[in-house]
């Protein structure tokens, strides 16, 4: 069975998909924050290729496949060029950056859940492997922009549970041998509107009582 049901050349596209828009999610911020150039091409870099080096290095595909692929570290410079050119543009986008962002999470927990079950790893494993796909890019790109990580805020909308439900959709539809290019597109699709519905209308995730 080839990786996620799907051609080897369709898991690369929404690989490179959700490396390009977590790359755009990356330089928005950077812009936002006034970095220059260097700065807004290694926060798009590391936003972009962050989850899917730490999902290969974790899968023992050395090295990983951001580094054998030239596209992989083209498209964060292309990313970097459409924001220093059109950032007006990008600002006038409603919540650029989380917006760019839901589509990275509902990408790269497919294709991360897929990779790790086509490794090998059992259920559980490849759900975990999926999320930390997912919202990897966005930690490193929060820790550098020098603010706390979307996933660890508790006034955040839902994050990690999104991207955990599309990995865990991914492993389910996957045992069934059914993982085809419209299932998997269903399932980012469904990521990308729960995250979106989350930051629209507030949704948050369970946390602790502290006792006054």
């Amino acid at each position: 069975m080839t990786l996620t049901g799907l051609e080897p050349e369709l898991e690369r596209a929404l690989d490179l998909a959700g490396v390009l828009v977590f790359a755009l999610s990356g330089a928005s911020l950077a812009v936002r924050r006034h970095f220059d150039l260097v700065g807004i091409l290694v926060l798009a870099t590391v936003t972009g290729l962050g989850g899917g080096i730490l999902r290969d290095t974790m899968l023992g595909q050395l090295p990983p496949v951001a580094l054998r692929d030239q596209l992989y570290l083209a498209v964060p410079l292309v990313a970097t060029a459409f924001v220093l050119v059109a950032h007006h543009l990008v600002e006038r986008m409603h919540r650029p950056v989380l917006a760019f962002d839901a589509a990275g999470l509902g990408l790269f927990c497919v294709v991360g859940s897929a990779k790790a079950l086509d490794a090998g790893l059992g259920v559980l494993p490849s759900v975990l492997l999926g999320t930390m796909t997912a919202v990897g890019g966005g930690v490193i790109r929060d820790v550098l922009a020098r603010e706390v990580p979307t996933v660890f805020k508790a006034d955040s909308a839902l994050y990690a549970i999104p991207a955990t439900l599309g990995a865990a959709a991914t492993a389910a539809v996957w045992s069934q041998d059914a993982l085809d290019a419209p299932q998997a597109g269903a399932i980012a699709a469904a990521v990308l509107v729960v995250r979106l519905l989350a930051i629209r209308r507030g949704w948050r995730a369970p946390t602790a009582k502290l006792r006054a």
